[in-house]
């Protein structure tokens, strides 16, 4: 399974902003925006005017690493947003937030994307009682996610919980007692407080 293995606060640098890939350390002044806000490379610090195409591809490049999605299976997404109902680039953050990996996220199970993606991989996190090993499971209403035994017993799980930070959206509900979420309804647009403008993301594909 190809995945990105190189630093993620260069991702954070590139896109200008804090999309918390890093969990705990990007609440502190450790964080690479705090401390470089300017992208990587020795050209990093020499503004550039971006074209309109440029604006589109870097909206595009910023929902993709956010999620930690490679080009082709993100242009899959699209393509489905498109064959649904509704608003596309709704549909389209609609079915990136669902992923099993963004969900075991939201809810605290992990205290990053990228934390949550290796966790789900390593079958810590079952679906309905049912053991899931794949980050990209597409969650529907009424799922119950839940942690297998071995997970339960991770020290790193307990701390994610422990130190939870962001609040848990509305479209899940949460026991922290059982240590399970269920899925109410899928998530709309106000939902989800991704620094992302989507309909760029759909203007760049509609070329």
């Amino acid at each position: 399974m190809a995945r990105y293995t190189g630093p993620v606060c260069r991702i954070c640098r590139r896109e200008g902003l804090k999309l918390f890939l890093k969990g705990g350390r990007c609440y502190t002044k450790k964080c690479a925006i705090e401390k470089r806000n300017f992208p990587p490379g020795q050209h990093g610090r020499r503004p550039g005017k971006q074209s309109e195409y440029g604006v589109q591809l870097r909206e595009k490049q910023k929902a993709r690493r956010i999620h930690f999605v490679l080009e082709r299976p993100f242009r899959n997404y699209y393509v489905e947003a498109t064959r649904r109902r509704g608003i596309t680039g709704d549909n389209l953050l609609q079915l990136l937030e669902t992923r099993l990996d963004s969900a075991t996220y939201r809810v605290g199970f992990a205290t990053s994307r990228r934390e949550a993606r290796q966790l789900v991989g390593h079958g810590h996190v079952a679906v309905n009682g049912r053991r899931v090993n794949v980050p990209s499971y597409q969650l529907r209403e009424g799922d119950v996610m839940s942690l297998t035994p071995s997970g339960e017993k991770m020290a790193r799980v307990e701390e994610a919980l422990g130190s939870r930070v962001a609040e848990i959206p509305a479209w899940l509900e949460v026991d922290d007692k059982k240590k399970t979420a269920r899925v109410l309804r899928f998530p709309q647009r106000d939902d989800i407080d991704l620094p992302v403008q989507e309909q760029l993301i759909v203007e760049l594909y509609s070329k």
